[in-house]
């Protein structure tokens, strides 16, 4: 799924690049891809160590490289992500924002593959419902659940990327497609969260957020704070 996300995302930023006529080269897109593919997969492992389970892996350090045990944490493969984007687009003296717009809205494609294999292997479930298209998942209690990965797949996946696909031509300063990222995934990560089981290991945080939801409302904050950073005052006509 990660292998037919990025295909995809390659394809359209190639896409975009060419459309818009951008100052950016083949070799560096390539090269820029290599990197963010790093530092998604080394992100998601810190991220989920540090996010979801600390206490574990410092009892049990060896556990941390052992990623075929599972464990990948979305939020901080994005950090990971942006990290390894800023620091080789800043070797190769590219704009970090022009490159990362449009990579990003291509991002729900893989967003919603990856949650379709969670589906797949009947990971990542939902909560007890007795909705009727309550399914039940292998290796649980038996009680129907909420196919959340579904929802997630649908929200995060074609919806999202309709909406930044169509937004994308509004883009007036570098850095928007980030910002209106990080709002958008962020609120729909944040909804689902009510319908998806929290980490055992984690549980509910105050008593009714889980960590996932914590994190995306920090990612609605950074957005919001970044779209008006970037944005231009408007000037005001006399």
């Amino acid at each position: 799924m990660y292998l037919l996300g990025f295909i995809s995302s390659f394809i359209l930023v190639h896409y975009q690049i060419r459309k818009k006529k951008l100052k950016i080269e083949s070799q560096f897109v390539e090269e820029f891809y290599f990197y963010i593919i790093v530092g998604l997969v080394v992100g998601a492992r810190v991220g989920y160590v540090l996010f979801y389970n600390i206490e574990y892996y410092i009892q049990n350090p060896l556990e941390i490289i052992a990623v075929w045990h599972g464990g990948m944490s979305f939020h901080g493969g994005l950090i990971g992500t942006i990290l390894s984007g800023m620091y080789i687009a800043n070797k190769r003296s590219v704009k970090f924002l022009l490159i990362a717009d449009r990579v990003i809205i291509t991002a729900p494609i893989g967003l919603g593959l990856g949650r379709i294999g969670n589906f797949i292997n009947g990971e990542l479930y939902g909560r007890v419902t007795s909705l009727p298209w309550g399914m039940v998942f292998p290796g649980t209690d038996g009680q129907p659940r909420h196919p959340s990965q579904l929802y997630e797949a649908f929200l995060e996946g074609p919806v999202l990327f309709i909406i930044l696909w169509i937004l994308k031509e509004r883009f007036k300063t570098n850095g928007e497609g980030i910002s209106y990222f990080l709002i958008f995934y962020g609120t729909i990560r944040f909804t689902i969260e009510f319908f998806r089981q929290p980490d055992v290991q984690v549980g509910f945080i105050f008593h009714f957020l889980t960590m996932g939801q914590i994190l995306s409302a920090f990612m609605i904050a950074v957005g919001i704070g970044m779209f008006k950073y970037i944005k231009p005052p408007k000037r005001h006509k006399r």
